[in-house]
């Protein structure tokens, strides 16, 4: 089954386009759900290693290089060549020399290291990201799930791979280039279209209200702009994730959230991921470290016309002071009035 496509090819870049998936090129696709190697969709192929396989070469010193197997072929580092049919028919996990006498380490990657290298249109979310969207937002097998901006496919694999062949991802992507990009992406990943996935060019905004869907993930610059939409289309209980890069973003779709009134309170949070060195009586840190990427914002769908009761907390001073224009508490999802001031805003308590 292949993935359900929306829209009129002749809507403009704005609203709905379908968006075909690449025709298969002269090394061969990879073998889809059901043939051997793959199963369940899951992106993983067992093995021995075949033409049209991707592998990623590791050299001594750490340095990686992804290539794609072709009968006859060589790969050309400075450290030497290596060729591909020293490879194809092997498992996985061998070592192969070059013709320079490094020693390369052979794997097929893994998908933490397969959407960092992969073709990019827009920036991809990085896999520390990626597994607490998955996990934060209670990503399940056989979910329905809308994504706001595909990007570049990273999260998508994550979240097809979460829901499985009988879950929904539905995946919304303005930029019809971005769109393409990531439908390469995705389907090289799997094998072949994935039948759980629709990618529609559009806007999540216009697109989503009459789906009814378990979770609504927005990646995307404005994703304040979709709250309205999400909370039509989410279920009682259901979740939405926001993924933004900035602290104005963050407070902005925070406060959105809290406007709407039929969200529990959001929570907001940011991963930093530290490696450690450890070699013998020498355990550290590292010297680097992923950082700040972007921040999580999370919070439950209400169930219809139900509206969560405001925890008694008083704002910090200033917090919603002369300079502060976004949505405020209580006042549904209108910017602030002129004349408000912080004796406005109810009194919160974290003790509830």
């Amino acid at each position: 089954m292949r993935p359900e496509v929306t829209g009129s090819p002749a809507a403009p870049s704005t609203s709905l386009r379908r968006v075909p998936p690449p025709q298969p090129d002269s090394s061969g696709a990879p073998a889809a759900t059901g043939e051997a190697g793959y199963p369940s969709w899951s992106g993983v192929r067992r093995g021995p290693l075949t033409a049209g396989d991707w592998i990623r070469l590791t050299d001594p010193k750490g340095r990686r290089h992804n290539i794609r197997l072709e009968p006859g072929k060589q790969f050309f580092t400075n450290k030497g060549s290596l060729d591909h049919d020293a490879m194809i028919g092997r498992p996985e996990g061998i070592v192969v020399p070059s013709s320079g006498g490094v020693d390369y380490l052979v794997f097929r990657p893994l998908m933490t290291e397969y959407v960092v290298s992969m073709k990019r249109g827009a920036a991809v979310v990085y896999p520390k990201d990626a597994a607490q969207i998955v996990a934060m937002a209670d990503i399940f097998p056989g979910a329905r799930v809308a994504e706001a901006g595909a990007g570049s496919g990273s999260l998508t694999c994550a979240l097809l791979r979460a829901v499985g062949e009988h879950g929904r991802v539905l995946s919304y992507e303005r930029r019809e280039d971005f769109a393409a990009i990531a439908r390469a992406n995705v389907d090289t990943f799997f094998g072949g279209p994935h039948p759980a996935w629709t990618l529609t060019v559009g806007d999540l905004a216009d697109s989503v209200r009459g789906q009814e869907v378990d979770r609504v993930v927005l990646d995307m610059l404005a994703p304040w702009d979709c709250v309205e939409a999400a909370g039509e289309a989410l279920v009682a209980g259901g979740l939405v994730c926001a993924y933004v890069a900035t602290t104005t973003q963050l407070s902005r779709v925070v406060e959105t959230l809290r406007a709407h009134g039929e969200f529990t309170e959001p929570h907001a949070f940011e991963t930093l991921l530290r490696s450690w060195h450890v070699e013998g009586l020498a355990v550290r840190p590292d010297h680097k470290m992923n950082g700040h990427t972007g921040f999580l914002v999370t919070a439950r769908r209400m169930a219809p016309g139900v509206q969560a009761p405001a925890k008694r907390r008083r704002p910090a001073p200033g917090a919603y002071g002369e300079d502060y224009t976004g949505p405020r508490p209580g006042q549904g999802l209108g910017t602030r009035s002129e004349g408000d001031n912080d004796e406005t805003v109810p009194e919160r308590d974290t003790d509830g």
